[in-house]
């Protein structure tokens, strides 16, 4: 019976190499030239049934999510085992874990005192009860911050990035160009982040990358003007989207803050609306200072959504919720790898789901 194919990773056998190449060997497996199956007999599954199937997308958030739930329903899961009932002292661990997620005490305690009120109802039996229950109450909090569906924007879209310095937020508009551009959308990038040493040439190879025009000025040149000839340039070549990177700063530097509003007032002068998206771009491997960190960029910024990033490298991917329940900020984008499409539309259910199914 031939296995699935994505369970094999191709290595070099050990010691001296083999008439047959390189060999196929199961993940986890040592390398050596008994270990697998060689690659031309891949190549030949391959030619007979085709390439594996591409991850669904719960499956990718699945994989992205895996550590947060480890840290969460794996240690509720642990809590619970051997459990006849549900004291007060379970309770209060169960409150620890949810914190240590990142959650947010506000949604935690909303969840702690809906389950007291569950018990002394008698309406709470086992583990898997209590799971479900934790994931209803997340998929609403969730849900009740999703952005209101998108009207029909005049040509070009404007999309503004902001973000402090590290988040990956040239990184995040590469990709969200990538998306764009396999819609055949026309997109120009606009390199307003004139402060930041390389930044303009960073978003060059990404422009590169993804065959969109880039709009740029010297080092140290007011960003307004800037996003001025962008905005000129878009109306001219008839671009669909344009893109607008901005100085990573932080929230804190009110002499940055203010630029970025008359960034704001001079987009909407050339566009009727612009800035129609504020992306706030956050590392989520920073947690509870994300948060503050979108707090303050909503005061200034008008932003109208998150992208976060490096969801799959983090054991406290709970700061979704928290964001959602404390700024009522939707979350638009998730980064769930390394790669140019692993920028992917937030999606509520396979979130959610991730979390609490292995």
């Amino acid at each position: 019976m031939i296995e699935s194919v994505d369970r094999f990773r191709v290595c070099e056998p050990a010691g001296e190499k083999s008439r047959l190449g390189h060999y196929l060997t199961p993940k986890g497996a040592p390398p050596g030239p008994r270990a697998g199956i060689p690659s031309w007999r891949l190549n030949m599954i391959q030619t007979l049934f085709g390439p594996p199937p591409e991850p669904t997308v719960l499956e990718r958030f699945k994989e992205a999510a895996a550590r947060t739930r480890e840290n969460l329903s794996g240690q509720i899961d642990d809590l619970l085992q051997g459990k006849k009932e549900i004291d007060a002292g379970l309770l209060e661990e169960l409150e620890m874990m949810l914190i240590g997620a990142d959650i947010g005490v506000r949604t935690t305690t909303e969840i702690l005192d809906e389950i007291r009120e569950k018990l002394d109802r008698d309406q709470l039996g086992d583990v898997e009860e209590l799971k479900t229950h934790i994931a209803r109450h997340l998929t609403e909090v969730l849900n009740a911050a999703k952005a209101p569906a998108a009207g029909r924007y005049p040509s070009p879209e404007v999309i503004m990035v902001v973000g402090v310095n590290g988040t990956g937020k040239t990184t995040t508009i590469g990709r969200l160009a990538h998306r764009l551009r396999q819609e055949h959308k026309k997109v120009i990038l606009c390199a307003a982040d004139t402060f930041r040493a390389a930044a303009a040439e960073q978003l060059d190879i990404w422009g590169q990358r993804t065959s969109c025009d880039v709009v740029k000025q010297k080092p140290g040149s007011d960003p307004s003007a800037v996003l001025f000839d962008a905005l000129q340039a878009a109306k001219a070549r008839q671009a669909d989207y344009v893109i607008v990177d901005t100085a990573g700063r932080l929230h804190t530097k009110s002499n940055l803050m203010a630029e970025l509003e008359k960034m704001t007032r001079t987009a909407g002068r050339l566009v009727p609306g612009a800035p129609h998206q504020v992306l706030l771009v956050l590392d989520a491997v920073t947690g509870q200072n994300g948060l503050e960190q979108a707090r303050k960029f909503t005061e200034t910024a008008a932003v109208t959504g998150i992208v976060l990033t490096k969801l799959d490298g983090t054991a406290k991917g709970g700061i979704v919720v928290a964001i959602a329940r404390e700024l009522g900020l939707p979350i638009s984008y998730v980064g769930v790898g390394e790669k140019a499409e692993d920028l992917m539309p937030f999606n509520t259910g396979a979130f959610v789901h991730s979390l609490f199914e292995n």
